[in-house]
């Protein structure tokens, strides 16, 4: 299989990255989804390439499965549209699709996968669920922590990590590599299961 192969395959996996396009989001809060499947594709020494006008993609394998890593360039808040257009392009079953968000409810360091749910005020989620009339898909929800007491949520999602976050991404983002590559190899279950109990 090459970087080239982009026809549909049954067995084939689709990792969504959330993130806002631009080199002035990078390395924001709100672009942790971004930061994952950026770090799954330099782990498999895949490059991004565009997807249509929406979107940039990277082929590669992860526990022996072919798997399709996304990054919607809409504004993160319309990521719906690009997940769904591949989604019918590459024949993905909601059940295997794996959005990777930044999400407020966890503290900085925690990364949690479950499947369904409420999108928690993550706008790029409701988009998601919104725009697949479904919620059967898996969410690896990266933790960013709660603004502080006074600071908006929008400046704080769409500011930098701190220094000394940005000194425990390395193992943070092989931590979500490890559990990417256990749902696909195992199952959601044991992901969560490996995962969460080490996080305790």
């Amino acid at each position: 299989m090459t970087s080239d192969d982009l026809s549909p395959r049954t067995d084939l996996w689709l990792i969504a990255g959330l993130g806002n396009a631009g080199p002035w989001f990078a390395g924001t809060r709100h672009n942790a989804g971004f930061s994952v499947v950026e770090h799954l594709a330099a782990r498999a020494g895949a490059r991004f390439r565009w997807a249509g006008p929406r979107c940039r993609v990277a082929q590669v394998e992860l526990a022996g499965c072919p798997v399709l890593l996304a990054k919607p360039l809409w504004n993160i808040n319309k990521s719906g549209g690009p997940v769904a257009a591949l989604m019918r392009a590459r024949q993905v079953p909601a059940l295997r699709l794996v959005v990777v968000q930044d999400d407020l409810d966890f503290p900085f360091g925690s990364v949690w996968l479950k499947r369904g749910g409420g999108p928690g005020g993550h706008n790029g989620v409701r988009s998601v669920s919104d725009t697949l009339n479904s919620r059967e898909y898996a969410r690896l929800r990266f933790g960013v922590g709660r603004p502080a007491k006074g600071e908006k949520v929008g400046r704080f999602v769409l500011g930098k990590f701190a220094e000394a976050e940005r000194e425990q991404m390395p193992a943070l983002l092989d931590r979500c590599a490890e559990a990417v590559d256990l749902l696909i190899a195992q199952g959601l279950d044991r992901a969560q299961t490996v995962l969460h109990t080490a996080q305790r």
